[in-house]
Protein backbone atom coordinates (compact mmCIF):
# COMPACT_ATOMS: atom_id res chain seq x y z
CA UNK A 1 0.00 0.00 0.00
CA UNK A 2 1.13 3.53 -0.73
CA UNK A 3 2.50 5.34 2.30
CA UNK A 4 2.87 2.19 4.39
CA UNK A 5 5.46 -0.41 5.33
CA UNK A 6 4.91 -3.83 6.87
CA UNK A 7 5.56 -3.89 10.61
CA UNK A 8 7.12 -6.74 12.60
CA UNK A 9 3.65 -8.14 13.24
CA UNK A 10 2.89 -8.25 9.52
CA UNK A 11 0.51 -5.28 9.71
CA UNK A 12 0.97 -2.06 7.73
CA UNK A 13 2.26 1.10 9.37
CA UNK A 14 2.89 4.67 8.25
CA UNK A 15 6.10 4.53 6.22
CA UNK A 16 7.95 7.09 8.35
CA UNK A 17 8.06 4.79 11.38
CA UNK A 18 10.58 2.54 9.59
CA UNK A 19 13.15 5.35 9.50
CA UNK A 20 14.51 4.51 12.97
CA UNK A 21 14.02 1.57 15.38
CA UNK A 22 12.60 3.78 18.15
CA UNK A 23 9.93 5.24 15.86
CA UNK A 24 7.78 2.09 15.83
CA UNK A 25 6.80 2.23 19.50
CA UNK A 26 6.31 5.99 19.34
CA UNK A 27 4.06 5.57 16.26
CA UNK A 28 2.03 2.74 17.77
CA UNK A 29 1.58 4.07 21.31
CA UNK A 30 1.69 7.87 21.14
CA UNK A 31 1.53 9.53 17.74
CA UNK A 32 -1.98 10.63 16.81
CA UNK A 33 -3.64 9.60 20.08
CA UNK A 34 -5.48 12.48 21.81
CA UNK A 35 -3.92 14.19 24.81
CA UNK A 36 -5.52 16.59 27.29
CA UNK A 37 -2.82 16.74 29.97
CA UNK A 38 -1.38 20.26 30.10
CA UNK A 39 2.16 19.17 30.95
CA UNK A 40 2.30 16.69 28.08
CA UNK A 41 0.95 19.31 25.69
CA UNK A 42 3.49 21.85 26.89
CA UNK A 43 6.28 19.29 26.64
CA UNK A 44 5.38 18.49 23.07
CA UNK A 45 5.25 22.14 22.02
CA UNK A 46 8.70 22.60 23.57
CA UNK A 47 10.18 19.49 21.96
CA UNK A 48 8.79 20.43 18.56
CA UNK A 49 10.48 23.79 19.00
CA UNK A 50 13.77 22.06 19.81
CA UNK A 51 13.35 19.89 16.72
CA UNK A 52 13.39 22.92 14.42
CA UNK A 53 16.29 22.33 12.01
CA UNK A 54 16.95 18.86 13.46
CA UNK A 55 15.41 15.39 13.14
CA UNK A 56 12.70 14.02 15.42
CA UNK A 57 14.96 11.01 16.01
CA UNK A 58 17.49 13.29 17.68
CA UNK A 59 14.84 14.76 19.97
CA UNK A 60 13.17 11.44 20.76
CA UNK A 61 16.52 9.92 21.72
CA UNK A 62 17.08 12.80 24.14
CA UNK A 63 13.50 13.04 25.43
CA UNK A 64 14.17 11.54 28.87
CA UNK A 65 17.14 13.88 29.29
CA UNK A 66 14.91 16.82 28.36
CA UNK A 67 12.28 15.69 30.87
CA UNK A 68 14.86 15.45 33.65
CA UNK A 69 16.50 18.77 32.77
CA UNK A 70 13.19 20.66 32.60
CA UNK A 71 11.57 19.02 35.67
CA UNK A 72 8.99 17.08 33.70
CA UNK A 73 8.08 20.20 31.70
CA UNK A 74 6.13 21.55 34.67
CA UNK A 75 5.64 25.02 33.27
CA UNK A 76 4.78 26.46 36.69
CA UNK A 77 8.23 25.44 37.91
CA UNK A 78 9.99 26.41 34.68
CA UNK A 79 8.41 29.88 34.89
CA UNK A 80 10.50 30.43 38.03
CA UNK A 81 13.79 29.51 36.34
CA UNK A 82 16.55 32.09 36.51
CA UNK A 83 19.63 32.91 34.45
CA UNK A 84 21.46 30.27 36.51
CA UNK A 85 19.04 27.64 35.17
CA UNK A 86 19.69 28.78 31.62
CA UNK A 87 23.41 28.27 32.14
CA UNK A 88 22.74 24.88 33.78
CA UNK A 89 20.75 23.81 30.72
CA UNK A 90 23.37 25.11 28.30
CA UNK A 91 25.92 22.90 30.07
CA UNK A 92 23.75 19.77 29.86
CA UNK A 93 25.07 17.43 27.12
CA UNK A 94 21.90 15.33 27.26
CA UNK A 95 19.74 18.00 25.59
CA UNK A 96 20.00 20.31 22.58
CA UNK A 97 22.12 23.19 23.87
CA UNK A 98 20.68 26.03 21.83
CA UNK A 99 20.34 29.23 23.86
CA UNK A 100 17.45 30.62 21.83
CA UNK A 101 15.42 27.43 22.13
CA UNK A 102 16.15 27.06 25.85
CA UNK A 103 15.18 30.66 26.51
CA UNK A 104 12.02 30.10 24.46
CA UNK A 105 10.97 27.30 26.83
CA UNK A 106 11.36 29.61 29.82
CA UNK A 107 9.44 32.34 28.03
CA UNK A 108 6.72 29.94 26.92
CA UNK A 109 6.33 28.58 30.45
CA UNK A 110 5.39 32.06 31.64
CA UNK A 111 3.07 32.42 28.65
CA UNK A 112 1.48 29.07 29.49
CA UNK A 113 0.80 30.21 33.04
CA UNK A 114 -0.93 33.32 31.75
CA UNK A 115 -2.91 31.31 29.21
CA UNK A 116 -4.15 28.94 31.93
CA UNK A 117 -5.31 31.93 33.96
CA UNK A 118 -7.35 33.31 31.08
CA UNK A 119 -8.47 30.14 29.29
CA UNK A 120 -8.77 27.58 32.09
CA UNK A 121 -6.17 25.17 30.74
CA UNK A 122 -3.71 24.75 27.90
CA UNK A 123 -5.75 21.76 26.74
CA UNK A 124 -9.00 23.73 26.52
CA UNK A 125 -7.22 26.37 24.47
CA UNK A 126 -5.42 24.17 21.92
CA UNK A 127 -8.33 21.79 21.35
CA UNK A 128 -10.42 24.71 20.08
CA UNK A 129 -8.24 24.48 16.97
CA UNK A 130 -9.10 20.86 16.20
CA UNK A 131 -10.12 20.61 12.51
CA UNK A 132 -13.69 19.49 11.85
CA UNK A 133 -12.50 16.42 9.95
CA UNK A 134 -9.27 14.76 8.88
CA UNK A 135 -9.88 12.57 5.81
CA UNK A 136 -7.58 9.58 5.45
CA UNK A 137 -6.87 10.46 1.83
CA UNK A 138 -5.25 13.73 2.91
CA UNK A 139 -3.08 12.24 5.65
CA UNK A 140 0.57 13.37 5.65
CA UNK A 141 0.17 15.41 2.49
CA UNK A 142 0.74 18.78 4.17
CA UNK A 143 3.08 20.32 6.73
CA UNK A 144 0.67 23.06 7.80
CA UNK A 145 -3.07 23.63 7.88
CA UNK A 146 -5.44 26.56 8.29
CA UNK A 147 -5.84 25.53 11.93
CA UNK A 148 -2.12 25.27 12.61
CA UNK A 149 -1.61 28.72 11.09
CA UNK A 150 -4.40 30.14 13.25
CA UNK A 151 -3.09 28.49 16.44
CA UNK A 152 0.46 29.59 15.65
CA UNK A 153 -0.64 33.17 15.12
CA UNK A 154 -2.62 33.23 18.37
CA UNK A 155 0.25 31.75 20.39
CA UNK A 156 2.66 34.30 18.91
CA UNK A 157 0.20 37.08 19.72
CA UNK A 158 0.29 35.87 23.32
CA UNK A 159 4.10 36.01 23.36
CA UNK A 160 5.07 32.39 22.63
CA UNK A 161 8.27 31.67 20.66
CA UNK A 162 9.33 28.84 18.31
CA UNK A 163 5.71 28.07 17.50
CA UNK A 164 5.56 28.51 13.72
CA UNK A 165 2.75 26.86 11.69
CA UNK A 166 4.87 23.81 10.75
CA UNK A 167 5.93 23.26 14.36
CA UNK A 168 2.33 23.62 15.50
CA UNK A 169 1.06 21.23 12.83
CA UNK A 170 3.55 18.57 13.94
CA UNK A 171 2.30 19.14 17.49
CA UNK A 172 -1.32 18.70 16.35
CA UNK A 173 -0.45 15.47 14.53
CA UNK A 174 1.34 14.01 17.54
CA UNK A 175 -1.22 15.05 20.16
CA UNK A 176 -4.19 13.67 18.24
CA UNK A 177 -5.84 16.93 17.23
CA UNK A 178 -5.69 15.41 13.75
CA UNK A 179 -5.52 11.74 12.81
CA UNK A 180 -2.71 11.76 10.28
CA UNK A 181 -2.08 8.02 10.17
CA UNK A 182 -2.31 7.21 6.47
CA UNK A 183 -5.12 5.18 4.96
CA UNK A 184 -4.08 1.55 5.31
CA UNK A 185 -2.05 2.07 8.50
CA UNK A 186 -3.19 -0.47 11.08
CA UNK A 187 -3.08 2.20 13.79
CA UNK A 188 -5.36 4.69 12.05
CA UNK A 189 -8.54 3.00 13.24
CA UNK A 190 -7.28 2.82 16.83
CA UNK A 191 -6.33 6.50 16.80
CA UNK A 192 -9.77 7.33 15.40
CA UNK A 193 -11.51 5.24 18.07
CA UNK A 194 -9.48 7.04 20.75
CA UNK A 195 -10.46 10.39 19.25
CA UNK A 196 -14.16 9.42 19.23
CA UNK A 197 -14.00 8.37 22.88
CA UNK A 198 -11.96 11.41 23.87
CA UNK A 199 -13.69 13.99 26.05
CA UNK A 200 -12.73 17.36 24.66
CA UNK A 201 -11.64 19.78 27.38
CA UNK A 202 -14.02 22.68 27.91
Amino acid sequence: MNGTIVGPDGKPRCRWCAAAPEFLEYHDKEWGFPVRDDLRLFEKLCLEGFQSGLSWRTILAKREHFRAAFHGFDFHRIARYTARDTERLLANPGIVRHRGKIEAVLNNARCAQQLVKTEGSLAAFVWRYEPKRTPAAAAQTASTSAESVALSQELKKRGWKFVGPTTVYAFMQAMGLVNDHVAGCALRIFAEQARKAFERPA
